[in-house]
């Protein structure tokens, strides 16, 4: 969770999922900004969380679990897809954190790689020397360089970032996975609030039931959409397996091909906004932040879209005066579309020339 509430909803329902597991009641946490405790504001509404947890813990409500995963017999995949010509050039990393004993995870690297038409290579983070998890320092705020000397930060360019293309593969455990990957994740920190990888696509293979986990799936588009990666799809061992798993690499190679690019969605404009203004007031400490903000154009504000701010405060006195309201009445909605329209019947005619 970051000090500006991004993605706090996710971290909320991570301990939820996992409390309600272990049999204990759970009502909802309070998302509180770490400045809140110094203002007024933020002291009553930390005042009346108590009250609330008070009151909670004799007569509820509490935070319904999660939708459990029917028992199901877990069978070991196979690998199945025959070995594809290596054709296309493209370099494409698998960061995993598959087990000795992860077999089915193991199975389904295998088949991916053997499916790609491009060369892979696969990165376990359990085999790096991980000194700690981020300590949240700030050390690299200034430099973009870890405190840690484990050589993280280099490893994360230099093996991981230069790839054309990420593949994220692991086995879920406790609503996420090994703690492996969640190191790997908050040591990506050196690289502060910067989408360095924007525009490289991302696929995953997740082992587990991947369906009874929305906070998960939640996760994985939120990061994509954040970071400005075209997602390319999960492929996972709950069905046909092998199917998914040739999609995915089929997928992920036109993305590289084509270079797919998609409009950011809720989580990726939203979180993007987030950014943008928590970066512009802490320039002076987040220097690599800022100097990267500047430079890709994230500073959007304030908005200078003068004409059609003019055009709407036009719009909007005609469309305060009675007479004209009622003229106007049932034909906004063309107003609308008629740009558009235009645009589609030039498609049409020059499809017919």
């Amino acid at each position: 969770m970051d000090c500006c509430l991004f993605y706090d909803v996710t971290a909320h329902r991570y301990i939820e999922e996992n409390c309600c597991d272990l049999g204990m009641k759970v009502i909802r946490g309070l998302s509180a900004d770490m400045e809140d405790l110094l203002c007024e504001q933020g002291q009553k509404d930390a005042r009346n969380f108590f009250d609330q947890l008070m009151f909670s813990c004799e007569h509820g409500p509490f935070v319904a679990p999660p939708v459990k995963a029917p028992a199901r017999q877990k069978t070991t995949y196979q690998p199945v897809l025959p070995q594809a010509a290596k054709e296309r050039s493209g370099d494409v990393v698998i960061v995993t954190n598959c087990a000795e004993t992860d077999e089915n995870l193991a199975n389904m690297i295998a088949d991916f790689r053997a499916a790609l038409p491009c060369e892979s290579r696969v990165v376990n983070l359990r085999q790096f020397p991980f000194d700690g998890s981020c300590l949240g320092c700030f050390g690299c705020a200034v430099t973009g360089k870890c405190v840690y000397k484990d050589g993280f930060d280099d490893f994360l360019r230099n093996t991981i970032q230069t790839a054309d293309a990420f593949v994220y593969a692991f086995t879920i455990a406790d609503h996420y996975t090994q703690s492996s990957f969640k190191c790997f994740d908050d040591r990506q920190f050196c690289n502060g609030h910067r989408t360095v990888t924007h525009g490289t696509p991302i696929a995953y293979l997740v082992s587990g039931d991947y369906r009874y986990e929305p906070n998960l799936r939640m996760i994985l588009e939120g990061r994509a959409e954040v970071g400005g990666n075209y997602l390319c799809g999960v492929a996972t061992d709950e069905g046909d397996t092998a199917r998914e798993i040739r999609q995915l690499a089929e997928n992920l190679t036109f993305a590289m091909d084509k270079k797919l690019t998609r409009p950011a969605n809720f989580y990726g404009v939203g979180g993007m906004k987030i950014f943008r203004d928590l970066i512009y007031v802490m320039q002076g400490l987040m220097k690599a932040d800022h100097k990267f903000y500047k430079q890709q154009g994230i500073y959007d504000f304030p908005q200078k879209q003068k004409k059609r701010i003019l055009q709407m405060k036009l719009v909007g006195a005609l469309l305060a005066v009675p007479s004209i309201q009622k003229q106007a009445k049932g034909k906004m909605t063309e107003a609308i579309v008629g740009p558009y329209r235009k645009v589609i019947e030039q498609v049409q005619g020059g499809n017919k020339q």
